[in-house]
């Protein structure tokens, strides 16, 4: 009896638990086949070789024989090179992906996968062979656009919304993995916004869906047959993928295409600012509760930015987007459109502003986008022990530095331009947080806190006012003699 009754209160509690314990949705499955979107798509996915002239002379090296050897004929056999002249070409195996956005014969790929090519080769699935022209690349977001003559309406796919591909989605890799063939494979988006260092403007959809050498160039998928992604780059080892690739996202891609189409080259937007980083530091003497915006360093004299923005303004949108990090915005402005009006949203001064800048056309030449958050460059001359010198009271054991003025006998030793006007950084106290954030003497200080500094004297009531009020960190901004400016948080020592 005791036994039975035993054998009773375990089914039950058995059963208590499996009814109160959690319960949990059903799990989404993986489609089961993509067998039919592969088969509607793979038709608009090409394979991009290319053939290049060799000059006489740069082939692989090879012995020569003398004429008339009784090698000769051996030797010409054995040698790659023989027979090719200045107007020979050899064809190169398989390069990369493509696929067709237009029925005309416009084909996306990346620049890496024609660069350096004299002639362009197209090849449908169905092994037509066609040469291709050169509509125009993009070297900075890695992008091409080709058109091919097929003599007739070529099948196409259409950009889709990148933005609505979210970290768990299935998406699906068409192209040409080590010159096999078109190849499928299948995955989900890993992460967004991925930043790589591969460019300026790198915020790549990473995927596991398998990425080779070949499959460059090729469309990521979404499972609703659009192009959300254009397949760049992978962490490989020797050539093969170790389940990371990356693609440009088909929001970003899609602007540079479209002026890839219409110009033959981009026509990128331009605000005229020089900008960097928002440390942690530079945050808390903001009294920002992130590190989000851009902070601006420099504004271009005659820029779209003169007269509207401002040495030491935050900018924390454009046009109504969050800059989450300092990347965010040349980008952004970058994909803007030349002529255009902007809403800018900057802190300044505590305030929030709204400002319209009209954007300018980014040259080749310009790096005023470019961030200005490099360090200064060491190495400057250690100042003589005649220098003139005077610390700022308390600022020596309080921050580790010591300042002067800009004399004239530092201009020439320091190489200061004339135009720059501040506090010359004369000494910086081994071990300090200035000397950790690469402050050296040297640099002259022309801002503290966002208030001008002309004098030694002015810098002294900064320093005093930031100590009284218990300021976490002071906000230098300082320029080397190159005239690269930047903006330092130096906390106490």
């Amino acid at each position: 009896m005791a036994r039975g009754m035993v054998r009773f209160l375990r089914v039950a509690l058995a059963a208590a638990l499996i009814s109160l314990g959690p319960t949990f949705p059903a799990l989404a499955r993986g489609p089961e086949s993509v067998a039919g979107l592969a088969a509607e798509l793979s038709d608009a996915v090409v394979n991009i070789g290319t053939s290049r002239r060799v000059p006489e002379g740069l082939g692989m090296p090879f012995p020569d024989v003398p004429e008339g050897s009784p090698l000769e004929d051996l030797f010409n056999e054995l040698n790659p090179n023989h027979g090719l002249s200045e107007d020979s070409l050899q064809e190169a195996r398989s390069l990369g992906s493509g696929f067709l956005i237009a029925a005309e014969g416009l084909v996306v790929t990346n620049n890496h996968v024609i660069d350096g090519a004299q002639e362009v080769l197209v090849f449908l699935t169905d092994g037509t062979r066609l040469e291709a022209q050169v509509v125009g690349r993009d070297d900075k977001m890695d992008l091409a656009v080709l058109r091919v003559d097929a003599g007739r309406p070529l099948p196409f796919v259409q950009f889709g919304d990148s933005d609505a591909a979210q970290v768990g989605d299935w998406v699906m890799a068409i192209g040409n993995p080590f010159g096999l063939g078109g190849s499928v494979t299948l995955g989900i988006v890993s992460a967004r916004n991925r930043d790589i260092s591969a460019g300026p403007y790198d915020n790549f959809i990473q995927t596991d869906a398998s990425i080779n050498q070949g499959n460059s160039g090729g469309p990521l998928f979404d499972m609703n047959g659009t192009v959300v992604g254009i397949n760049t780059a992978i962490i490989a080892r020797g050539g093969s993928s170790l389940g990371i690739g990356f693609a440009v996202p088909a929001n970003q891609a899609r602007p540079v295409v479209e002026q890839l189409m219409a110009y033959g080259r981009t026509r990128r937007g331009w605000i005229g600012v020089g900008i960097q980083d928002v440390t942690d530091d530079i945050a808390a003497t903001l009294s920002r509760p992130n590190t989000y915006g851009a902070l601006v360093v420099e504004v271009t004299a005659g820029g779209p930015a003169d007269g509207v923005l401002e040495d030491g303004d935050l900018i924390l949108e454009f046009d109504g987007q969050i800059i989450r990090r300092m990347r965010d915005l040349p980008r952004l402005v970058a994909l803007s459109g030349v002529g255009q009006a902007k809403t800018v949203s900057v802190l300044r001064d505590g305030t929030q502003l709204d400002l319209t800048v009209t954007l300018g056309q980014l040259e080749p030449d310009e790096a005023e986008i470019a961030a200005l958050d490099a360090p200064a460059a060491p190495g400057f001359p250690s100042m003589p022990q005649e220098r003139e010198a005077m610390a700022v009271p308390g600022s020596e054991s309080w921050l580790g530095l010591e300042v002067g003025p800009v004399t004239e006998a530092a201009r020439a030793e320091f190489g200061i331009e004339q135009g720059v006007e501040g506090v010359l950084i004369t000494d910086v106290a081994a071990g300090s947080d200035a000397e950790t954030k690469g402050l050296i003497a040297g640099l002259v200080v022309t801002e503290a806190n966002q208030r001008r500094v002309a004098q030694v004297e002015d810098l002294t009531d900064i320093l005093e006012e930031a100590r009284e009020a218990g300021r976490p960190a002071v906000l230098f901004k300082v320029i080397d003699p190159t005239g690269s400016s930047r903006f330092v948080a130096v906390r106490p020592r």
